[in-house]
């Protein structure tokens, strides 16, 4: 068995502001209000090179109000998350408004092919 520690400090890489903003005009995003979410990958997926198998995969930035997050059942302001594949879901329980935003990172997105369709139930 092998151990992978992420230290808080160490292993920590910090955005500024120009970046945050950046990540919030370019993601696609919603807001939810009050109530009871399940968060899935309805349908598509997304390539990082031509040639490449497609992969349903999407980063979450969960903000703006307090939420809890059923998997870890902690309350907080904001987090990242991911969801991996059609199987993978998120129930939110959303105490005040928030914004959930989706995107996909990368380093040169002129390879890149498909999209993502994230469906937000009502639980």
């Amino acid at each position: 068995m092998k151990n992978l520690t992420v230290d808080s400090k160490k292993n920590c890489l910090i955005v500024d502001k120009a970046w945050m903003d950046n990540l919030q005009n370019e993601a696609a995003s919603a807001t939810l209000e009050p109530g009871m979410y399940v968060l899935r990958i309805k349908s598509g997926a997304f390539s990082y090179a031509s040639g490449m198998t497609a992969e349903p995969f999407v980063l979450l930035w969960i903000y703006g109000g307090k939420f809890v997050n059923l998997k870890t059942n902690v309350e907080t302001v904001a987090t990242w998350s991911s969801l991996n594949g059609y199987d993978d879901t998120m129930t939110l329980e959303v105490k005040e408004t928030i914004t959930v935003s989706a995107l996909l990172l990368d380093v040169y997105e002129e390879d890149n092919s498909g999209e993502i369709v994230v469906s937000i139930l009502d639980a």
